[in-house]
């Protein structure tokens, strides 16, 4: 195990499914303890007997992430649960792909509060603790989209994932000398992110994610963030498949 993963308290939202339950289980499985947030409970504590059956522990907490007092009170429990918290992965996330030109603000409304709002509200609620204990790691899920705009179709997600992106840059420079930031930038990762489309676009995308990479290949990224010694901070991680050229 590694030193500088092993023991460390990690809460991770929308660890339901893809990219947060299998960072859950590979963290959980080199020691750390991890407590995994998102609104599917049943499966929260499907994934909690899977890690803790394997000898490593684990706690479920019901969390709606764009809903700012619950999110306190979620890192507010994961403290008293844990003892403290080390690391905040803000991972919960939605990518519903669709023209600009067919106006859907209801899923533009969707994407501000779960993608933007969510990722503030858990810098919100754990940042004065990292402050108070002078550490602490916040690993942002932004994207390529935060990188290069997706469009057309992807126009309001990669806004959404910039602006992800440049939060998790100011908050470096804001906070960096005791407390790490990283921002992680997937490309085609298999999860259920890609189900978010329901409209226009869907076949687009679903044949787009044909050529994803497992999911495994972003918690090992994520691991290579919090295993580093804590003068080291990886700022940013971008990951795509082989053969993606966005």
């Amino acid at each position: 195990m590694s030193n500088n993963i092993e023991s460390k308290v990690v809460l991770i939202t929308g660890a339901s499914s893809g990219i947060g339950a299998v960072t859950a289980r590979h963290l959980a499985a080199q020691g750390a303890h991890v407590a995994v947030a998102a609104r599917r409970t049943d499966r929260l504590d499907a994934l909690v007997a899977e890690i803790e059956s394997s000898g490593g522990r684990a706690k479920a907490y019901a969390l709606d992430v764009t809903d700012k007092a619950q999110v306190e009170s979620v890192v507010s429990a994961v403290v008293a649960d844990f003892g403290r918290l080390d690391v905040l992965i803000n991972n919960a996330g939605l990518m519903p792909i669709r023209p600009m030109a067919e106006v859907n603000t209801d899923e533009w409304d969707a994407m501000i509060d779960v993608n933007i709002k969510g990722t503030l509200y858990g810098i919100a609620a754990a940042l004065p603790r990292f402050l108070k204990q002078q550490s602490g790691h916040f690993i942002n899920l932004s994207s390529v989209a935060g990188i290069k705009v997706f469009a057309p179709g992807g126009t309001v997600y990669s806004g959404t994932k910039f602006a992800v992106r440049a939060i998790s840059e100011g908050l470096r420079q804001e906070v960096g000398e005791n407390i790490r930031v990283t921002s992680i930038e997937p490309g085609a990762v298999d999860s259920e992110l890609k189900l978010s489309t329901t409209g226009t676009a869907q076949q687009t995308v679903l044949d787009f994610y044909k050529q994803a990479v497992p999911a495994e290949s972003v918690a090992r990224a994520i691991a290579f963030a919090i295993e580093q010694p804590g003068d080291v901070d990886i700022n940013e991680i971008v990951i795509r498949p082989t053969r993606q050229e966005f």
